[in-house]
Order: C-alpha cells, then sequence, then structure tokens
C-alpha cells in the first residue's frame, strides 16, 4: 500500500505548523515533506514531527542552503532524511544560455557526490521553466540529468505538463532516476483563479488513476508528496487529495 506524504509548503500561509501536523496525521498522511524555511529549529521539527507520528524522509532545500554541506547533512541527519531535493533556483538564474545549465548540472553533480558519500539520497525538483528549449534547442532538463548522472528526480507531474510535456515520455527515458513524486493537479483553464490556476488532487484536468498506475510501472517513485502551490482551503485541499489517491489501486 502506497503512504502518501504531504509537501508542508502547500500549508505555508495556514499557521501554526502543530496544527497542521495534527491534520494531515489524522487524515492518513504517515509522512511529511519540508522546505528550507522550516529549519530554524531542527530538533524541536523533529520533536513535533515525532509526536504526530509522523516521518520526514524527504526535503526540499534550497541551492544556497545546499552549498553550506556540513549544515544541511546536520539537518537531515536530526530530522530523518533520507533523500534531499533541490526545489529550484530563482527566476534571474533561468536563462536560454546552455551554459549556465552545464554549469548548474555540474553543481549539481558536485553536491551530489557530498551528499551520497554522506548517505544522502540527492536530486532534483522540477518546475516549468526546465522544459523551455535553450538558445541551442536543447532543453534544460535533459542537460541536468545527463551530466548529472547519479542525480535522483522528484517529478512534479503538474509542472511537467504545464511545460507541455507528456508525463509518460520522460517515465520511459528517466524511470530509474525518479524517486520520488509531487502528486498535484490543474484546475480548468480559468478556474481556481484565486488558487493560480491549482486544483486539489483529482479535482483538476489530470488523469491520475492513469499516470499513477505509470509511475508504478515505469519508475522507481518511494514518495508519493501532496502538493497546492496557493490552496485557499488547506483543510479541503489536504482531505480531497488524500481520499483520491486512496482509490488509486
Amino acid at each position: 500500500m502506497t503512504e502518501f506524504s504531504f509537501q508542508l509548503y502547500s500549508a505555508r500561509n495556514f499557521p501554526p505548523l502543530e496544527t497542521i501536523l495534527k491534520k494531515v496525521a489524522a487524515l492518513g498522511y504517515t509522512q511529511v515533506e519540508a522546505y528550507s524555511g522550516l529549519f530554524g529549529d531542527p530538533a524541536g521539527l523533529a520533536a513535533m514531527v515525532k509526536a504526530n507520528g509522523l516521518t520526514m524522509p524527504t526535503a526540499h532545500i534550497g541551492l544556497d542552503m545546499l552549498k553550506d554541506t556540513a549544515k544541511s547533512i546536520d539537518v537531515a541527519g536530526v530530522l530523518g532524511i533520507k533523500t534531499i531535493y533541490c526545489p529550484a533556483i530563482p527566476k534571474e538564474a533561468r536563462s536560454q544560455d546552455e551554459g549556465k545549465w552545464v554549469e548548474l548540472a555540474e553543481t549539481l553533480a558536485g553536491l551530489g557526490a557530498i551528499y551520497n558519500k554522506a548517505g544522502l539520497g540527492f536530486g532534483w525538483h522540477n518546475h516549468d521553466f526546465e522544459f523551455a528549449a535553450t538558445a541551442s534547442g536543447k532543453l534544460p532538463m535533459n542537460i541536468i540529468l545527463d551530466l548529472a548522472p547519479t542525480l535522483q528526480w522528484e517529478v512534479d507531474v503538474a509542472w511537467l505538463v504545464k511545460g507541455k510535456q507528456a508525463p509518460s515520455t520522460w517515465f520511459d527515458k528517466y524511470g530509474d532516476r525518479i524517486t520520488a513524486i509531487h502528486v498535484k493537479d490543474l484546475a480548468v483553464p480559468g478556474e481556481a483563479v484565486d488558487e493560480d490556476g491549482w486544483a486539489d488532487v483529482g479535482y483538476g484536468t489530470l488523469d491520475w488513476p492513469v499516470i499513477y498506475a505509470a509511475i508504478k510501472a515505469k519508475t522507481k517513485a518511494q514518495y508519493f508528496v501532496m502538493e497546492h502551490d496557493n490552496p485557499s482551503d488547506i483543510d479541503r485541499f489536504a482531505s480531497r487529495s488524500i481520499a483520491t489517491a486512496k482509490k488509486w489501486k
């Protein structure tokens, strides 16, 4: 049976965190995924997570913090994090210059070697900007994965689709690198404007039962993380999404 995780970034506008942890645990989530803004007190966070019967096997850590490898490795140890995913780069760093993506891939490969040596998995989480072709015609996502061959990939399926990509094509090519999935959905165009066009899982346009079956068949995904980038009602999102996912076979 698949265990479902909850990306705590989804609840950033609905404090306090302790209440969120209690809610998601009660709904049947067994894991949570943290992000860099929550690491001010790792020991305190670890205590809250444990008190609610949850674990934190994955986390998003921004590139600047990742470069402080000793600190990030320590945070991972305190929280029981098994795999770290770099979540993005700033908008100003997103370029059509292939050389910039080569440089990023080399940076990620170097960091990955350090984290892997420390016993941690290390990977990349996509948005849609990685699927905008460089001036040479190459896609940044290919550059990143091909030049950092040990890098894992946490596929954000909804962002992949927003990038006008077919998920199955990428599952076929990089399935053995895909170790986690962001489970999220896209609203019907023109709807959910106040939520930036995102939807609760199963209430949008993505055919999740088909996508989920392809993930299971073609990838090595261990972690399935519910996310909504801007929900107006965190209880609605958290409850409807896991209720939908529990029906998948």
